[in-house]
């Protein structure tokens, strides 16, 4: 389900969070769905339980899942979700294009990155 790569450079709880957010947006954790408890992903991954916590509280601050005290973790209604994040990500693309215009980045540069991305 989820797998923690070790030489990656990102935080583990961003890899577990990472995961999940790919499983809910492909729908392979449907809407509904409840997600393993923490101590199952905890000892699965064998990793603290403190990471998969701090993963699962950012999944449900970006509205991929919601907490019910007492029954767990669920996904919510995905396409919110993805909708929600889109717009986070083109947020985060505007400056990052702002950025890469003040460093001197043609416009020519970018499109084929876009185009690159889009092929693969």
């Amino acid at each position: 389900m989820i797998s923690i790569n070790y030489r990656d450079g990102r935080p583990i709880y961003e890899q577990v969070r990472d995961g999940f957010r790919q499983l809910i947006i492909t729908g392979v954790l449907p809407a509904g769905s409840r997600m393993p408890s923490v101590r199952e992903m905890a000892s699965s991954l064998t990793i603290n339980p403190n990471t998969i916590q701090r993963a699962y509280r950012e999944l449900e601050a970006e509205g991929y899942t919601v907490s019910v005290p007492g029954k767990g973790s669920f996904v919510t209604d995905r396409l919110d979700a993805v909708l929600a994040r889109r717009e986070a990500l083109l947020t985060d693309f505007r400056s990052l294009v702002g950025e890469l215009k003040q460093v001197g980045a043609e416009k020519a540069d970018l499109t084929r990155v876009i185009q690159e991305e889009y092929n693969t």
